[in-house]
């Protein structure tokens, strides 16, 4: 015993240097920090941002209509589902009335043959019933799988009609979501819940009226636990959903830290960072599986629950019939047709239950996905638009202006190119260059002025003839899957192999894909991971060379490659650009002094035009611009 200020106060020692303690208070002080950290590491959500997490409604109507509507060309498969659903269901309510009705008239009445014959029927029936709930499954499983392959070929198809100023502001991995877990998410609504739920509810419905028709008395046992099965779903349905979402959010976590890790693992090594990597990974995995703990917690309670509430139920009624056997107010028979009635009652319960936050992230994925479907571009043609005829080469921009919102971005661009004529564009970064040929090529439409190819605004021509005659080569070099020939084909898929080798000599590819283990056939990997940047881009090339264009766009494409390489690439275009209008956009000077005209631009207008000798002479912005870069250059040269 101590004493302080007049007063007593015991010490427990023992229990607080207790390491047991000390342990689990550690074990919490740590859970509390890792979840901050997560917590830190979630995006704020928005209400739209809270759809993305699956919390909607159970069932919308409006969204189940609409998901029908692509029901229509399988109707008969449907029928066929249906009525075999109902059979199924029919047989397996049936099972138990067969096994009393065995045990009262076979057994208790000591006849061999005729329990012989409830036996067999007893098999006849769980033979039908196996047969139809497979053919049932079968043609939902075609059904499902035809739904959802339509489903997410018009999303696909969808996507290509966008332009892109979508693409800007709705990420890839957000397109990908919806390509693949909301569609998957539908596949399993199809396939599974549509007719389980339909199957679950009427097997309850016909399991209640067989026991209302067995013995009522009986029946209202067995339902006086039916409060204990409320409150125990309600509080699993409500806490579920949470647990759910919270495996999700920590799982994208995940998948988000396991893509930036891989894809910067180079930028990871050379700064010795796996140590620190593996950290931050191994606190996202424990917080995931945390996560998943709390949910695993609360199916171990509900669905052992709902067993024990089962088996409290069968007490009572063998309590109950027990004694009403024994008062030969009831059959042996009866008593254990109710007893097996119990059993498949809380079967459908249990799938109810299950099936909710499936119904919840359907109508969620629906909502998603059909908000997507209901995107309309932004760029379309007119009813009275017409296709471009083939075209000279002709191109006039007359007071083009264009801007995002309240920002105006290009200011009153007046330029003219005659056929074959080679229009250079040169700037700053962020001058306006690139928004200039993407409104040629028109990926925006403009907001003010006019852009005429050929006398023709290209406002009041079908966008494909429009592309059809333009050849694109963008700073971002991108190469698809599959082989080389197949990537310089790609705007021309009759190319015969002569031609696709025509091309590529064109540009100076073909002597460095001739070296190459399989030639022309040689896989490019992701993107053309197996080849050089510079590879790359002379292949790009290649590409819109063979697509034989009357517009030649090309954006800052030599940005990418080696001296000896852009040399190779200038004297291809000096040719092939011959008789062809071409736009371009160069980050080196010294590749476009052979222009017909170079526009300086600055802050979305042009302020100076002229071929290279005249914008020398004028010794303006093009002068600073050209003079500083070539002192660069000699102070490069030298220094190597």
């Amino acid at each position: 015993m101590t004493k302080s200020n007049g007063s007593t106060r015991q010490t427990h020692p023992a229990r607080d240097e207790d390491p047991r303690l000390r342990a689990e208070e550690r074990e919490r002080l740590n859970r509390e920090a890792l979840e901050k950290k997560i917590e830190a590491l979630l995006p704020d959500k928005s209400e739209e941002e809270e759809d993305e997490d699956g919390l909607g409604k159970a069932f919308d109507p409006r969204l189940v209509r609409r998901l029908s509507s692509y029901f229509g060309p399988y109707n008969w498969q449907l029928f066929w589902a249906v009525l075999l659903m109902i059979i199924s269901s029919l047989l397996s309510v049936a099972g138990p009335w067969i096994v009393g009705r065995a045990i009262d008239a076979g057994i208790r009445q000591g006849s061999l043959e005729t329990l012989r014959f409830w036996t067999w029927l007893f098999i006849g029936v769980a033979l039908f019933e196996f047969i139809t709930n497979r053919s049932r499954i079968a043609i939902m499983a075609f059904v499902g799988t035809k739904i959802v392959a339509d489903i997410r070929s018009a999303l696909f198809s969808h996507l290509h009609t966008l332009s892109l100023s979508f693409y800007n502001q709705y990420s890839v991995g957000r397109l990908m979501s919806r390509l693949i877990s909301d569609v998957g998410v539908l596949q399993e609504f199809v396939t599974w819940a549509i007719t389980g739920l339909a199957r679950a509810i009427f097997i309850l419905l016909g399991i209640i009226a067989v026991m209302l028709l067995l013995n009522w008395k009986l029946a209202l046992v067995t339902f006086a636990v039916l409060p204990l099965m409320v409150l125990l779903t309600n509080y699993w349905r409500v806490r579920v959903r949470y647990a759910y979402r919270s495996t999700r959010e920590r799982l994208a976590l995940i998948n988000g830290y396991l893509n930036e890790s891989i894809s910067g693992i180079r930028v990871t090594k050379s700064f010795s960072r796996e140590r620190e990597n593996f950290q931050h990974f191994d606190d996202l995995n424990r917080a995931y599986y945390e996560a998943n703990l709390d949910a695993t917690k609360l199916s171990a309670l509900f669905f052992p629950g709902v067993d024990f509430i089962g088996s409290l139920a069968t007490a009572l009624v063998i309590a109950v019939g027990g004694w009403l056997v024994l008062q030969d107010a009831l059959t042996a028979g009866t008593l254990v047709a109710f007893v097996l009635y119990i059993d498949r009652f809380f079967e459908p319960i249990r799938e109810l239950a299950q099936r909710y936050n499936a119904f919840q992230a359907t109508m969620a994925a629906s909502e998603r996905l059909f908000q997507l479907l209901d995107t309309a571009p932004d760029i379309q043609d007119s009813p009275e638009s017409y296709p471009l005829p083939p075209i000279t080469g002709r191109v006039d921009f007359n007071e083009v202006a264009f801007g995002y919102e309240d920002e105006l971005v290009l200011k009153g661009i007046t330029l003219h190119a005659e056929p074959g004529e080679m229009i250079a564009l040169v700037g700053e970064t962020g001058a306006g260059k690139s928004t200039i040929i993407r409104l040629l090529a028109r990926f925006f439409d403009i907001t003010g002025g006019s852009i005429r190819i050929d006398g023709h605004d290209i406002r009041q021509v079908t966008q494909s003839s429009l592309h059809g005659q333009l050849g694109i080569v963008l700073q971002d070099t991108f190469l698809f899957s599959g082989t080389i020939a197949d990537n310089i084909r790609y705007g021309r898929l009759e190319a015969a192999p002569e031609e696709i080798e025509a091309a590529a000599r064109a540009v100076g590819a073909h002597d460095f894909i001739s070296r190459l283990p399989e030639g022309y056939e040689t896989e490019v990997g992701e993107n053309g991971v197996n080849l050089s940047v510079g590879q790359r881009q002379i292949i790009s090339f290649a590409r819109a060379l063979l697509a034989n264009p009357r517009l030649l766009i090309l954006d800052e494409a030599t940005s990418s490659v080696d001296t000896t390489t852009e040399k190779q690439i200038q004297e291809a275009l000096d040719t092939l650009m011959r008789d062809r209008t071409s736009f371009v956009i160069a980050h080196r000077l010294s590749t476009i002094t052979a222009a017909d005209k170079i526009a300086v631009i600055d802050a979305g207008q042009i302020v100076e035009i002229g071929t290279h000798e005249e914008l020398l002479q004028q010794q303006g912005r093009y002068y600073n611009l050209y003079t500083m870069q070539w002192d660069s250059g000699r102070r490069d040269h030298s220094l190597n």
